[in-house]
């Protein structure tokens, strides 16, 4: 059974102008005025609502066109918000191409900075798959997902890195296994 509190601990699950099926599970957009907010990863027993407004809609639009071809691009308004270092990394994790990784070392090079600090920016994300965090891997695997190591969240991580026919780093061996769950 759906429990609002398991949704993620450190987000509330209401409020959303747009919650849509996604082969992972669902996921929650949130709109404040004529931005997007943010979108959540939810467990596939979150009741689909909406899209409630023209905003949502073309949320609605763009995320099922991605769920079908990884080489959608988005263009959605964000409510940028975050640290500058969070920003940093952010618009670097914009940089990593569809069908490749980086790891949170490589990405902590780039961005001259510690790995733990990137992990920690990267769960802090308020736009997966806009900015696609799933593309940052721990050195020896997946690593976590929205500050989470395991469940539906890591499943959709690795669901999306296979479907965009996601490959390691130049700089990392390919490990065969990597992006199935479990890994």
């Amino acid at each position: 059974m759906y429990s609002p509190a398991a949704a993620s601990p450190a987000m509330s699950t209401t409020g959303f102008a747009l919650v849509m099926p996604a082969p992972f599970g669902r996921l929650g957009v949130r709109v404040s005025g004529e931005f997007i907010h943010e979108i959540v990863f939810l467990p596939a027993e979150y009741p689909v609502s909406g899209p409630h407004n023209t905003l949502a809609e073309m949320a609605w639009r763009q995320l099922q066109r991605y769920l079908v071809d990884p080489d959608t691009p988005f263009e959605l308004p964000l409510s940028l918000r975050g640290t500058q270092f969070r920003r940093r990394v952010w618009t670097a994790i914009s940089r990593i191409p569809r069908g490749r990784t980086l790891t949170y070392g490589e990405l902590a090079r780039d961005v001259e900075s510690a790995p733990r600090a990137v992990g920690q920016a990267c769960g802090d994300n308020p736009f997966p798959l806009i900015i696609p965090c799933h593309r940052v891997l721990a050195r020896h695997g997946t690593g976590g997902f929205a500050h989470e190591r395991g469940g539906y969240l890591l499943k959709a991580k690795h669901w999306l890195l296979q479907h965009e026919s996601a490959r390691p780093s130049g700089n990392e061996p390919f490990q065969p296994g990597l992006f199935q769950p479990g890994a």
